[in-house]
């Protein structure tokens, strides 16, 4: 047995690889990290997670490459932190790049540890959060490294619908280190000190010329607002780490797992008496469609998800009754809620998220139609109104869809309507509900009537009016099974709690089949 004088030299090698290991780069390249305005691999790890959870994986795992002189540079943990912890007690597995270790490069071994934890998150069932900041593929490696990446983007395919996965992308991410947040489920950035892209500056200068900067090509606000490619673009990384947190109160822990039920204080029964006159009777006057959402959920909270991509359709989570939903809107403030092709895909994604997980979905309709011109209909707004159909008619978990004022022509169809298997179907009172708005209808189907009237603008009023009562309500919807029920608009959180909780036991039934073919 060692001596105090002479203590055990396999402790002592223990207590420095792992300073070695938590000093990643070194105090040199920490500062530097912290220069440009980032946290380090850890740092990060211990806002994401709750105080003293993290379980450390493979934090002695180095790379096997000798070329290039490798052979005498070894950090344990070769450039990136694995392993599991807690958020808000509940457990997640995580990987975060370490920028300070060969500029977070993924190597063989990099891409090993990270392959480790995706498989242990599959096994057991749990959230994967992967904290990006890698300068790309190691080049000394090779193909060794490549190959690594392809390992992970196996494993986010495989992983994808059955556990979340969420990508913080809190430095550079570029080349083929883009493809595996790209599978995720959600995206944060960081504005300033995130950047994803396929080629960069440089590549495209080359190429074509252009001269662009890291942030104009793939910066937080370029991906959020012009891409689509990130959800979340955040002014700091413990603001983006904080939503990270925030988002997985919403999310089951797996497929198979229900969502997070959360006390709650706030009366199922409440009625919102500002809902009498927040939908304007002209259909053509805006409204922010976000002040239904809010009056009807737990507290007014609604987490929106990708605010500033296609803001003319507004998605995210709220709770009712403290059990989580996905909430789908027209946005009648914004291009006065018209579908266009990224609308359509923005709405068709979520969908499909929510149903993989369990969550069920609210769709709030007030919606003109699809967005005309040769831009939408060269751009693929016929495939991308298709996926959209597709989501919703393929999601099995429990739909309610309340129509607030209009849905005219196929987008009447296309957002949760009866036809598309939405289970229980509201309408105001206003609302609403036909091929087209009564003023064009008129205009087509009493044209030679209105040119031989005495007084056309008063005859056009008059027959404007009068198809308005007659075709244009949701009681002729109502009528045809088409509305299950036409309601108040100040007791729309109580009836869609109770539609949800009579909606909870649903189990739908469907055809054996491989996969369907979703027009991607």
């Amino acid at each position: 047995m060692a001596s105090p004088i002479d203590p055990d030299p396999r402790r002592a090698r223990l207590d420095l690889l792992d300073a070695t290991a938590e000093q990643g780069g070194g105090a040199a390249r920490i500062e530097r990290q912290h220069r440009d305005g980032k946290l380090t691999a850890r740092e990060r790890l211990d806002l994401l997670l709750d105080p003293g959870t993290f379980v450390e994986l493979d934090k002695f795992k180095t790379h096997r490459c000798a070329d290039f002189g490798m052979a005498d540079q070894h950090i344990p943990g070769d450039g990136v932190v694995t392993g599991h912890g807690l958020v808000e007690g509940r457990q997640v597995f995580v990987f975060a790049e370490d920028f300070t270790v060969f500029g977070g490069s993924v190597s063989g071994a990099f891409a090993e540890k990270i392959c480790k934890v995706m498989d242990l998150a599959v096994e057991v069932g749990c959230p994967i959060i992967g904290l990006n900041d890698s300068g790309g593929a190691r080049i000394q490696e090779g193909v060794v490294a490549l190959a690594g990446y392809a390992d992970i983007f196996l494993r986010n395919t495989l992983a994808s619908g059955v556990v979340p996965q969420l990508s913080a992308i809190l430095g550079p991410c570029a080349g083929s280190a883009v493809y595996s947040p790209a599978i995720t489920d959600f995206i944060f950035m960081v504005k300033g000190t995130s950047s994803m892209f396929v080629n960069g500056p440089g590549a495209v200068e080359a190429t074509t010329r252009e001269q662009v900067t890291r942030e104009e090509l793939g910066g937080a606000h370029v991906h959020a607002v012009k891409s689509g490619a990130a959800q979340f673009a955040h002014d700091t990384e413990e603001a983006a780490l904080r939503a990270v947190r925030d988002l997985l109160g919403f999310l089951p822990l797996n497929n198979a797992d229900e969502p997070p039920v959360r006390p709650c204080g706030d009366d199922p029964a409440r009625r919102d008496e500002s809902l009498k006159t927040l939908v304007p009777d002209t259909p053509a006057k805006p409204y922010d469609i976000r002040g239904l959402i809010r009056a009807v959920a737990d507290d007014r909270h609604f987490l929106e998800v990708a605010e500033l991509f296609a803001p003319n359709l507004v998605i995210g989570f709220a709770r009712l009754h403290g059990r989580p939903i996905g909430v789908v809107a027209n946005q009648p403030d914004w291009l006065a809620g018209v579908i266009d092709a990224d609308a359509a895909v923005k709405a068709a994604r979520f969908v499909r998220f929510c149903d993989a997980f369990n969550l069920p979905l609210c769709t709030f309709v007030d919606v003109p139609g699809f967005l005309p011109g040769t831009a939408q209909e060269w751009g693929g707004l016929i495939p991308a109104a298709a996926k959209l159909i597709y989501a919703y008619a393929e999601a099995t978990v429990p739909k309610v869809t309340v129509i607030a004022r209009k849905a005219y022509g196929g987008a009447y169809a296309v957002m949760a309507s009866k036809h598309l298997k939405a289970d229980v179907n509201f309408a105001f009172p206003g609302a609403e509900i036909a091929v087209m708005p009564p003023d064009s209808a008129v205009d087509v189907i009493f044209r030679k009537e209105l040119a031989a009237a005495r007084d056309p603008v008063a005859e056009r009023v008059r027959l404007v009016a009068e198809y308005r009562e007659q075709f244009a309500t949701p009681f002729q919807a109502a009528a045809l099974g088409y509305v299950d029920e036409v309601i108040r608009p100040e007791e729309t959180r109580p009836r869609l709690i109770r539609a949800l909780a009579m909606l909870r036991t649903k189990r739908p039934r469907r055809s054996s089949r491989k996969h369907g073919n979703i027009p991607l």
